[in-house]
């Protein structure tokens, strides 16, 4: 089991423009989601969990996005438990991606 990478906001634009696919998931609630959220990311809750871990290439790269970049500290942590490979928490979290790219 390895354990999560932080990742800068620069990183992950750079990581982006090599995979547009690239696996995002966004940790706040839904409402939060709705009103903005980065491009191709997906709304992970408790009641999707289960079978985004079943559906999920564990090889590819995993980020973790939260509001500050706290919370998705240890859902990064939970999700190395769960036999992903390369699982990032995104520094600053969705305010740092939102004010970079406003």
């Amino acid at each position: 089991m390895s354990a999560f990478t932080h990742l800068s906001i620069n990183q992950l634009i750079h990581m982006q423009a090599a995979d547009p696919e690239l696996a995002i998931v966004d940790i706040r609630d839904a409402a939060s989601f709705q009103a903005g959220h980065i491009a191709n990311s997906v709304n992970l809750n408790n009641e999707n969990l289960a079978n985004f871990i079943a559906d999920a290439d564990m090889d590819k790269p995993l980020i973790v996005v939260c509001y500050h970049g706290m919370s998705s500290q240890g859902a990064a942590s939970y999700m190395c438990e769960q036999g992903f490979d390369a699982v990032y928490s995104l520094d600053g979290g969705y305010s740092a991606w939102s004010l970079a790219n406003s």
